[in-house]
């Protein structure tokens, strides 16, 4: 599933690649990567770019919103190594402990 960030992230490889690579991947190798590729060619930062975004997405979807971390090349592994992620309570309204 495509969010509206993805669709800005999408617009903005489209204008500039490497601010694309920049904002997936922080200040990397595969920024770098993505800056030489621009000035080799503006198709294969594109392609990059386009790659890096197909990859976050991946990982949105695999690990959720925020439920991982950029490892470099392209890899992300999650927050939370073997244990489960923290589920959400229900509020206990007036008790003064976290319940039973």
């Amino acid at each position: 599933m495509v969010r509206t960030s993805d669709v800005i992230l999408i617009l903005v490889a489209i204008l500039f690649p490497p601010a694309a690579a920049a904002i997936v991947t922080g200040c990397s190798c595969d920024l770098l990567i993505n800056i030489c590729l621009t000035i080799l060619g503006y198709l294969p930062g594109h392609i990059h770019a386009f790659w890096l975004i197909y990859k976050k997405i991946q990982a949105e979807e695999r690990y959720g919103d925020g439920g991982f971390q950029y490892v470099g090349n392209g890899q992300y592994e999650p927050l939370y190594h073997g244990i489960a992620q923290p589920q959400p309570q229900a509020p206990y309204y007036g008790a003064t402990s976290a319940g039973p």
